[in-house]
This record gives structure tokens, sequence and C-alpha cells, in this order.
């Protein structure tokens, strides 16, 4: 039986974590496709920890995994470590946040299940789905730096941002990835392009937004970044 594993970076998330677990434990699978949930906790401040170790002991019948950081290192690096434990043939990062709904897997899974696709990116920017409407300029900024990637790649994505890319986990765990932070988005984006025949399709999903009151953490300093790692992962 096939397995998704799906990557939890989270940085003082104690408050919600909860609550997205419970989304990612209710959503349901096609082809009876198993979860292992591994989060890995970016030396949080909070209480992030203990809300993780008393949901595993509410919930035991879960596969879920807990991996420490030292230190804060950035969500990328979070990420990093999680793609190497993921033992799923399949995996997906899930912000820890409640910006984006696990309800979407289905349709992200939908083309690689169906023998299309090795890589699915989950936009924000099509389909019929519910989105939050925030923030102008952060969505301009958005599809800049889509239109800018996309330049370099050769790809027509409309959201290269996106939390949500669904990976054939053989294929993540080839790629040698470098950036700690919110550079990873283009950086992956930019190797993933590189691999020879690889079939990258792309669905609309929901997305439920948060305003930085409620803790959004990405800046203007992340968008200079991602112009960055565009020009330099090329």
């Amino acid at each position: 039986m096939k397995k998704l594993s799906i990557l939890i970076p989270a940085y003082n998330e104690g408050r919600t974590i909860h609550l997205i677990l419970d989304k990612v434990r209710d959503v349901v699978l096609p082809n009876q496709i198993k979860k292992e949930i591994i989060i890995v906790n970016d030396c949080s401040t909070d209480n992030t920890v203990d809300a993780i170790e008393e949901y595993k002991k509410l919930n035991s019948n879960l596969n879920i995994q807990l991996h420490n950081q030292s230190k804060n290192k950035g969500k990328g690096a979070a990420i990093h470590k999680a793609i190497s434990l993921a033992t799923g043939e399949y995996l997906i990062v899930q912000d820890a946040d409640l910006e984006y709904d696990p309800r979407d897997y289905f349709d992200l899974l939908e083309p690689v299940l169906g023998g299309f696709a090795d890589v699915v990116y989950g936009s924000r920017f099509i389909g019929s789905k519910p989105h939050r409407i925030l923030f102008f300029w952060h969505t301009i900024g958005n599809k800049f730096l889509t239109q800018l990637s996309n330049m370099f790649t050769n790809l027509n994505l409309t959201d290269m941002e996106t939390c949500y890319k669904l990976i054939k986990t053989d294929i993540a765990q080839s790629l040698k990835l470098k950036e700690k932070r919110f550079g990873f988005e283009p950086e992956l984006t930019a190797k993933l392009a590189r691999i020879p025949n690889i079939r990258i399709y792309e669905v609309g999903i929901s997305y439920y937004g948060r305003t930085y009151e409620e803790g959004k953490k990405i800046g203007w300093k992340d968008g200079f970044r991602a112009i960055y790692c565009i020009l330099r992962y090329r």
C-alpha cells in the first residue's frame, strides 16, 4: 500500500498546530494511500513541542514523527530535514498554519496516480476554489517572481511560490538543495525543471491566507532573496 509523506515545518505554531493536524488526520486519500506526518520543529520558543507531543498522545493511531532542530535554521532547512526522513512514495509540504487545506491533497495526487505527472504544483491563482482576498502588492510580487522564474526554467507555472508541491519522493531526495529560508521555492523549482523529461502539472487549490497580525511571516526581504535565488539557480 502506498504512502504520502506530509512534511510540516513548524516555528512558533503551538497555538494552532493542532488545528492543521486535525485537518491532515481527517482528510481521506484516494486508493487507500496511507499518511506519514513528519514535523520538523525549527527551535520554536513557544509551546510548539508540548502541543505536538500532547497531540501524539491523543492520536496514537496516527503515524507522526517529530524532529527538533538544534537551533533555528529556517523553513527551507526544516524542509530539507523532513525530505531526508520521508519514506512514502510521494511527499508534500504542509505549512503549520491554516492557509492551505489538506482536502486539496486528493486533487494534487490525481495526476500522479493517473500516471501523468512526477510533480504537481497547487496554484492559488487558478480554479474555482475559495481564495481569501488579501495584499494586492503581495499578489503582484508573487506573480512577478513566478514569471521571472518561468523565463529561466521555460515552465508556464502560475504560482511558483506555492507551498503545495507534491513530488515523487525519490525525485525530491535526489536534489541537492541549499536554501535554508524562503529561497527554497525558487531553488526547488529551478532544480526540478532541469531534470530530463520530468512531468510537471498544476492544479487549482483553495487558499485561506493569514494577515501579519494572524502570524504571516514572509516579507519584502524574502522577495529580494527569491529574485537572487531565481538568478543563482537558473
